[in-house]
């Protein structure tokens, strides 16, 4: 079972805190062309939904970038996690070669 986020550019010079505030989770995309990475922003419902059914490294999920026409296969590779507050601040995702 491969789940589906929709995800968008992260809008050039914003800050990360604000993205937070207004409901959007900061996000990385690695491994779609060689070294080059997109810095995105995911919904944060979205990003709860995902934590709950995706095992880092292991779950593939279909992520969507639509102003970019880009899709395919990613891992969820890293979530970084605010140490007090417990909510997630960051993720990364990680393109595999079959994508």
């Amino acid at each position: 079972m491969a789940i589906t986020v929709e995800s968008q550019k992260r809008p050039e010079g914003s800050k990360p805190n604000a993205l937070r505030r207004s409901g959007l989770i900061p996000a990385n995309l690695y491994g779609h062309k060689g070294t080059e990475s997109i810095s995105l922003v995911v919904e944060a419902k979205t990003v709860e939904r995902l934590l709950k059914q995706a095992t880092v490294n292991k779950t593939k999920i279909e992520l969507n970038i639509p102003e970019l026409e880009w899709s395919g296969t990613t891992v969820l590779r890293e979530v970084q996690t605010h140490p007090a507050k417990g909510t997630t601040y960051h993720i990364s995702f990680f393109a595999s070669a079959e994508g």
